[in-house]
């Protein structure tokens, strides 16, 4: 019975002991587990904050690809704005340049300004042209053609009647030609790119011609110099007259006074000469009228 009793305390011993353990144990894996929960918090706390701002980054990049657009827009507004114009070219044919002049916008604000210098044409056939200069022996002929004098190539031709054109070798932009005994005619073409642009004609006179054109000269020139001082005095005259009436206009105003009061004097008398003229025609007629009358009462 003693035994039995002993026995029976170290068995509830045991299994205290081995209770306690088991608990332990629970409480340990409880901690453990409850490390990996929080640490798993904390990195969805990361990944929401890295969500965040991709997002913000997104949001950044939207705003500045839209300020972009705008930024282009107002560029492009701006080169609506400004206004190009072109003005005249500097030949009627053949090839030449212009300006490019810009109307608003203007740095300075200066109403117009140059932009640039821009090549313009006009059409190819130039007619006939004057030599770029001439002498008794020889005359210069220049196609027609823009700096740089290079860029263009430059092809000289005789022409003749009822033949075709004599092809010269000289390709260069100034031709110059020895006078002969007959007159010649030479044609020069202007090609860009192998495309004719422009083409000249020009007339060279013999010795003998070009001394009766510069004598025929002088006679057309006295006349025109003649005609031209004529008009220069009478323009002249016309001004000091109208400037003596301004100043003396008090004087010029009575003078045509007094000369219309004696229009008007004349006027009034040969009226009174034209009715006395006709009561004098009319009295012989009603003479007779009075006469009877004084018989009629002398009878009764």
């Amino acid at each position: 019975m003693r035994a039995g009793g002993a026995g029976c305390p170290a068995g509830l011993l045991l299994t205290f002991g081995w209770l306690l353990l088991v608990g332990l144990q629970a409480l340990q894996a409880v901690n453990v587990t409850a490390a990996p929960e929080t640490g798993g918090g904390r990195d969805g706390e990361n990944e929401s904050e890295v969500d965040e701002e991709a997002e913000n980054d997104s949001d950044v990049s939207e705003n500045e690809a839209q300020g972009e657009p705008e930024e282009e827009g107002e560029v492009q507004n701006k080169t609506i704005v400004k206004e190009v114009e072109f003005g005249m070219c500097t030949v009627t044919c053949g090839v030449g340049i212009r300006e490019v002049i810009l109307t608003n916008g203007c740095p300075g604000g200066e109403s117009k300004c140059i932009v640039r210098v821009e090549e313009c044409r006009g059409p190819v056939d130039c007619g006939w042209g004057k030599p770029l200069s001439e002498s008794l022996e020889s005359v210069r002929l220049a196609c027609v053609h823009i700096s740089p004098v290079n860029r263009f190539k430059y092809m000289w031709k005789v022409l003749k009647p009822d033949q075709q054109p004599v092809i010269l070798a000289n390709d260069s932009a100034v031709l110059e030609v020895q006078r002969e005994l007959h007159p010649m005619a030479f044609e020069c073409d202007t090609l860009d790119n192998n495309e004719i642009v422009a083409s000249i004609k020009f007339t060279v006179y013999t010795t003998n011609e070009l001394q009766m054109r510069r004598t025929s000269r002088p006679d057309t020139d006295a006349v025109l110099v003649f005609v031209l001082t004529i008009g220069v005095i009478i323009c002249i005259f016309v001004i000091f007259v109208l400037i003596f009436i301004i100043i003396n206009w008090a004087a010029v105003k009575s003078f045509w006074g007094v000369k219309a009061s004696t229009t008007e004097i004349h006027s009034e008398m040969s009226s009174m000469r034209y009715k006395d003229s006709t009561s004098l025609e009319q009295s012989p007629t009603d003479m007779p009228g009075h006469e009877d009358d004084a018989l009629s009462e002398w009878n009764e």
